[in-house]
């Protein structure tokens, strides 16, 4: 995806009413890129203001530039979501600058591949941190400083294709195993806010860019294994994300919603004939 302004031809073509979220406030975190960029985007199209959260201000900035068209206010905070301190001050200056908080998405995450027995403590530490402990960081801050006194709100947290484990990657299974946990427990701690997930299986994100090259050939296997005959675009997890923020899904929360074009339900035992690919959404027209 281009991080270039958006232009007059090149908006985002959004599937759901102009003016959805018209002066509403949303804090999109991981915003200055990939999944996090899109959903940013698709809500600046819909009329939101925006907080957008990130380690780098450089990318922020660019991230920044690419919703000024939309002509809503954008703030660019720079923040390790792991850092208790300076998560409350962020959502504090969102808070200030952009007023109340409608709804936060926390995206923010990674995580690297390796073998359960070669992790060690600090990598498991630190990918547990990126995944968990940041979301809840932002969740308890956004519910404690706007949401609470309000009444209300949405939240959505980033999940990922765990279902039956996630071998290479045991410690981002275990961290979003314990994100749905939270994303249930605070569905009804919390309420009326709405707390929801999304579980993203195979998308074609700016994260596998990440990888190391030794995995290329797992990566481009990934079409072929999936029923719907490729994998998923960052604007369907974000449409999703959106679905999730919006009124429509008033009367959901504590669920997960999965994007992973039926993935995890291949038996080896019962092959799909995929003739075609379904037609992904891109988000332009």
């Amino acid at each position: 995806m281009s991080t270039s302004p958006a232009t007059a031809t090149d908006r985002y073509a959004s599937q759901f009413r102009p003016g959805l979220f018209a002066g509403q406030t949303i804090i999109v975190t991981g915003g200055g890129s990939g999944i996090g960029l899109h959903t940013a985007e698709e809500l600046a199209s819909l009329g939101a203001n925006l907080a957008i959260v990130g380690r780098k201000p450089e990318k922020l900035e660019v991230a920044k530039a690419r919703l000024a068209p939309y002509g809503t206010r954008v703030s660019c905070h720079a923040c390790d979501i792991r850092d208790e301190t300076r998560v409350a001050e962020v959502v504090a200056a969102a808070v200030a600058e952009l007023g109340p908080i409608d709804g936060l998405v926390n995206n923010a995450g990674g995580q690297f591949f390796s073998r359960a027995e070669d992790i060690s403590a600090n990598g498991f530490d630190a990918v547990v941190r990126n995944n968990l402990l940041g979301g809840f960081l932002f969740a308890r801050e956004v519910y404690r400083q706007s949401m609470k006194s309000r009444g209300g709100g949405a939240i959505v947290n980033m999940l990922a294709d765990m279902w039956g484990g996630m071998p290479g990657m045991a410690h981002s299974g275990a961290a979003r195993a314990g994100m749905l946990n939270l994303t249930e427990t605070l569905a009804y701690e919390w309420a009326p806010v709405r707390v929801n997930a999304v579980a993203p299986g195979w998308i074609a994100s700016s994260g596998m860019d990440t990888y190391p090259e030794a995995h290329r050939p797992m990566l481009d296997s990934f079409p072929r294994l999936s029923p719907a005959g490729r994998i998923g675009t960052e604007a369907e997890v974000a449409a999703a994300i959106v679905f999730l923020l919006s009124p429509a899904a008033a009367f959901i929360s504590g669920s997960v919603l999965r994007i992973d074009g039926a993935v995890p339900n291949r038996r080896e035992h019962w092959k799909v004939d995929v003739q075609g690919q379904t037609t992904p959404f891109t988000g332009r027209a």
